[in-house]
C-alpha cells in the first residue's frame, strides 16, 4: 500500500496521529505511524483544546488558523507528505465541523496512487460506547482500521506544534537502533520542561528514565543533561537543559499492539511510554531544529508574532518541503493610508487607515 519512502528502507509509509495534546482525560494529544509493510496515518482532533481557549471555543485545535494562511493541523499533515508518507487518518471527537470540512477541502489524492487523509471520527458500536478517554484509548479504539503487522511501525505525532522534522530520517536510526520505540527530542532549559516528558538516556541514546511533566523540581534537577551530552549543546553557558519529548514516538507494529493491550492505560506520555521502558529497547532521536510548542493562548501569539520578523524562525516559503493547505482564490486585497511595523495579511485582507 502507498508509496516507498525516500529512504530505500522499503516502508510504505503509514502514519496515525493524534493531535490535541491536553493535560486530562478525554482530550486528545497526538499520533503518527510509519510501517514498513503497510502504510497509514491516523490524527486525532477532536479534544477540547482548553489551553487555546477562546480560540477553541467554536473549533477543535488542529483546526486553528496559523500564520494568516495555514490550520495548526496542515504542520504535522504536511511533515507526513514531505517524508513520503501519505495514508493518513485524520481521529476527531470534539468541535469537529471545521477540521472536517478543512480535511476534506485540502488533501484530495488523484486516483492513481493509494495515498489518503481520512477521517475516522469517535463512534459509539455494538462493542464500544464510550468515547475517546486519551491519546493511546483513541488509538486502541481504531486498531481494527489500521492492520498492522508485526514488521510495521507506528509513528505518532503531536499536533500543537510547529516544526518541520523529515521522518523517513527519524525511520532509518529506528531501524538502524533495532529499537522497540524511538521517540524525538530536543534539549530545553531546564525551567522550561515541566509541561513537557522529559527523558534520561545513556551515551548511546537509548533512555533509561522518562518522566511526564515532571513538577518537582528535585526529579527534574536529575534529569539535567551533563557530561559529553551538555558540551554538545550550542549553548556554552552554564544554565541547566534536559532532552525533552516531542511527542513523536515511532513504534514497531507488534509493539503497539503490546502497549495498547491494556485499555487502563489512556495516554502515552503519562502511561504507555513509562510502562515499556523496563521491557523494551526505547531509544531518542535528538532533534536540533526549530520547534515550538504552540498549545497556549501566549505561546501561539508569541508564535504567530516572531513569523513577522524579516528572517523568521520557521519557513513557510521553503519550496522543497512546502506547509499544505486548502487552496483559495479571493480577490486582491486593498491596503490605504497603511503604517504597520510587523505583519502577515490574509486573502481578502482590506487594511485602511491602520498605524501602530
Amino acid at each position: 500500500m502507498g508509496m516507498q519512502s525516500r529512504s530505500g528502507l522499503g516502508f510504505k509509509p503509514s502514519v496515525g496521529f493524534s493531535l490535541e495534546r491536553e493535560g486530562g482525560r478525554g482530550e486528545d494529544e497526538s499520533n503518527c505511524h510509519a510501517v514498513p509493510a503497510s502504510s497509514h496515518q491516523h490524527h486525532h482532533g477532536g479534544g477540547r483544546g482548553s489551553r487555546l481557549y477562546p480560540l477553541t471555543k467554536d473549533r477543535c485545535k488542529p483546526a486553528v488558523p496559523l500564520a494568516s494562511n495555514y490550520r495548526l493541523v496542515d504542520i504535522p499533515i504536511s511533515n507526513c507528505l514531505n517524508s513520503g508518507f501519505n495514508q493518513i487518518f485524520v481521529l476527531t471527537q470534539f468541535n469537529t465541523a471545521s477540521l472536517h470540512k478543512h480535511i476534506q477541502q485540502t488533501y484530495k489524492f488523484d486516483g492513481f496512487g493509494r495515498g489518503f487523509v481520512d477521517i475516522l471520527a469517535a463512534e459509539q458500536t455494538g462493542d464500544k460506547e464510550s468515547w475517546y478517554q486519551g491519546t493511546a484509548d483513541a488509538v486502541r479504539q481504531n486498531l481494527h482500521h489500521y492492520n498492522l503487522k508485526d514488521e510495521d511501525l507506528v509513528l505518532i505525532l503531536s499536533g500543537d506544534q510547529l516544526y518541520r522534522l523529515d521522518f523517513d530520517e527519524l525511520a532509518r536510526q529506528h531501524v538502524e537502533n533495532a529499537a522497540d520505540v524511538t521517540i524525538a527530542a530536543k534539549a530545553l532549559p531546564a525551567d522550561q520542561v515541566s509541561a513537557l516528558g522529559v527523558m534520561r538516556v545513556n551515551p548511546d541514546l537509548r533512555i533509561v528514565e522518562f518522566v511526564e511533566k515532571p513538577k518537582d523540581l528535585a526529579v527534574i534537577q536529575s534529569l539535567v543533561l551533563g557530561g559529553a551530552a551538555r558540551t554538545r549543546l550550542s549553548d556554552k553557558s552554564d544554565r541547566p537543559y534536559c532532552l525533552a519529548s516531542m511527542g513523536i514516538y515511532l513504534f514497531s507494529g507488534k509493539v503497539m499492539r503490546e502497549a495498547l493491550a491494556d485499555p487502563a492505560q489512556t495516554d502515552f506520555g503519562k502511561e504507555v511510554i513509562p510502562g515499556l521502558l523496563a521491557s523494551k529497547r526505547m531509544m531518542a532521536y535528538v532533534f536540533d531544529g526549530y520547534w515550538e510548542d504552540i498549545g497556549t493562548v501566549g505561546s501561539f501569539w508569541e508564535c504567530n508574532l516572531t513569523l513577522t520578523d524579516p528572517v523568521p524562525p520557521f519557513d513557510f516559503f521553503d519550496g522543497q518541503n512546502p506547509v499544505y493547505t486548502h487552496a483559495r482564490y479571493p480577490p486582491a486585497g486593498q491596503a490605504q493610508r497603511r503604517s504597520l511595523e510587523s505583519r502577515l495579511d490574509g486573502r481578502r485582507c482590506d487594511c485602511r487607515r491602520l498605524r501602530t
